[in-house]
């Protein structure tokens, strides 16, 4: 049937709708339905007591009716809508040629962590995000997924917004972070990692602080002073678990505990700052955590890291993150064991990825007491920052399917901070590709999509 006889089909229906409260029969719906598979090949969702299509909200198809593939099958399909929430969906299959029909729930879109559980329970690929008009993976693999993230907190604010990807993964079950080092020194530079900690939930999990690396390595946003912000009645505005009398282990050292308490192989590692906390667990010596060394507890206990750095193609220019540390990120680079896959994610992939600081703002208006949020009002966070470093965290949870990766080799760094790329089938590392428009586009949105979560 052609297009312009479906859209005169559905104005037959739904034009009266305009001018009454009566609703259509089942045998009308059946054909409104069918035809609206047949214009919105990509898919669409009817709410059948407005018979509009949502704007808003996390959409979730019901396992109950998810083999529906023909017209014979939508009166089930009405029949369950009805009895549940009212909304019938549909989406064509490419590699089986069918339209799938079914019954749909509708979360609100800060529900995120709700709407994957009923989506698991309900065996669905996907949930349909329906303002930023993205799908959400939903099937993923549910394994145990140990992650520490190492960070240079304090400067660029896309470290902030990693670790919200962390929060968030956590509240959906995805992974459990284990711990978070933060490689830039400064106590206060720790204690934003704390007060994020607390304000998402998660106030027990244990901070390191790198007492011994980089001094003075530039500040692009002067954030460190967030912790210990006050009211107007000058009452603390965040909660913290570490005062300002408190400490933290040593970097390296909380690696060397946490590590030594992991099954072997088990660790993810998220590093998106200097490599310092790093090269120095991998000078390390045996301790009163572990009678391995440094090499030999990673080599033992680490099975891949993400690092936000390095510089590939047909340029060859020095990597800010390696070059700041360099007498580290050489160290580093030569003592890390070749049996631990590497992945980097160069600057180019996070550069289109533009988080303005006004829609930042406008994303977290959830709430009047937001780190974030507090962060982007009161200082001035149009820097140029992009959202590079959640790239190595997202990649670290959702697996190699959500980017394109160059084939595997080794990377050698040189005493200038250049990553040399040499391509080897039996090599440890690997690298991001940018992506299109399209996917900066979807990217940006499900880091939205994360940040609105409460």
């Amino acid at each position: 049937m052609k297009k312009t006889n479906i859209l005169l089909l559905l104005l037959l229906f739904l034009t009266p709708l305009c001018f009454s409260q009566e609703k259509l029969t089942d045998k009308e719906l059946v054909n409104v339905i069918y035809a609206m598979g047949q214009m919105y090949p990509d898919g669409f969702t009817l709410d059948l007591n407005t018979m509009r299509q949502p704007t808003e909200g996390l959409i979730v198809s019901y396992k109950a009716t998810q083999n529906s593939f023909d017209r014979k099958s939508l009166p089930a399909v009405i029949k369950h809508a009805r009895a549940h929430n009212n909304l019938v969906g549909g989406w064509y299959n490419p590699e089986e040629d069918r339209y799938y029909f079914d019954s749909d729930r509708l979360f609100p879109e800060d529900s995120l962590a709700a709407a994957m559980v009923f989506a698991r329970e309900n065996g669905q690929h996907a949930l349909y995000v329906a303002s930023k008009g993205i799908n959400i993976k939903t099937n993923y693999e549910q394994k145990d997924l140990r992650v520490i993230l190492d960070c240079d907190m304090g400067s660029s604010t896309d470290d902030l917004f990693a670790l919200m990807m962390l929060y968030r993964y956590m509240d959906m079950k995805r992974c459990n972070l284990i711990g978070v080092v933060v490689d830039r020194m400064g106590k206060a530079n720790a204690d934003l990692v704390d007060m994020m900690n607390n304000f998402y939930g998660y106030p027990d999990i244990p901070i390191g602080l790198e007492t011994k690396g980089v001094e003075t390595p530039h500040v692009f946003i002067t954030y460190h002073n967030a912790p210990y912000a006050r009211t107007t009645e000058a009452e603390p505005m965040f909660k913290r678990s570490v005062g300002d009398d408190g400490t933290y282990m040593e970097g390296y050292k909380l690696y060397r505990k946490l590590l030594a308490e992991q099954p072997d192989r088990s660790v993810t590692i998220a590093s998106i700052g200097f490599v310092t906390s790093l090269a120095r667990l991998l000078e390390s010596g045996p301790d009163e955590f572990s009678p391995l060394n440094g090499v030999e507890l990673v080599r033992a206990k680490v099975k891949e890291i993400y690092a936000m750095g390095g510089v590939f193609g047909e340029a060859v220019e020095p990597d800010y993150n390696f070059k700041a540390a360099i007498d580290f990120s050489l160290k580093f680079f030569e003592l890390l064991p070749k049996e631990v896959d590497i992945v980097f994610s160069p600057g180019e992939v996070g550069d289109p990825l533009d988080y303005r600081p006004e829609t930042v703002i406008a994303d977290m208006n959830w709430t009047d007491t937001h780190p974030i949020k507090w962060i982007y009002q009161f200082l001035n966070c149009d820097t140029g920052q992009k959202m590079w470093d959640p790239q190595a965290v997202i990649q670290a949870v959702e697996g190699d399917d959500f980017y394109e990766l160059s084939e595997r080799g080794w990377v050698k760094l040189t005493p200038n901070g250049e990553t040399l790329f040499t391509p080897d089938p039996k090599g440890n590392a690997r690298y991001q590709r940018p992506g299109d428009a399209v996917w900066c586009d979807m990217v940006l949105k499900y880091i939205r999509l994360m940040a609105i979560q409460h």
